[in-house]
């Protein structure tokens, strides 16, 4: 997953996008909310953070487990 392989640095839903489809639309999609929805729900809420208008991340002080 993209979010793993930056920790610390905060990838846009444009930028998720482009890594998880190959395609740069600016199509009003949701997809990116509830993949991120899921995730939290299956590794809980500290593991993906949210910075509002530049994106999500993973923090660098994440358990050893997830990197």
């Amino acid at each position: 997953m993209a979010l793993v392989e930056t920790p610390g640095a905060p990838l846009s839903k444009a930028q998720l996008e482009e890594k998880l489809y190959g395609w740069d639309d600016s199509n009003q999609s949701n997809t990116i909310e509830v993949f991120i929805h899921s995730l939290r729900k299956k590794l809980g809420q500290g593991w993906i953070k949210n910075i509002r208008g530049l994106g999500y991340f993973i923090p660098k002080d994440t358990p050893k487990g997830l990197h």
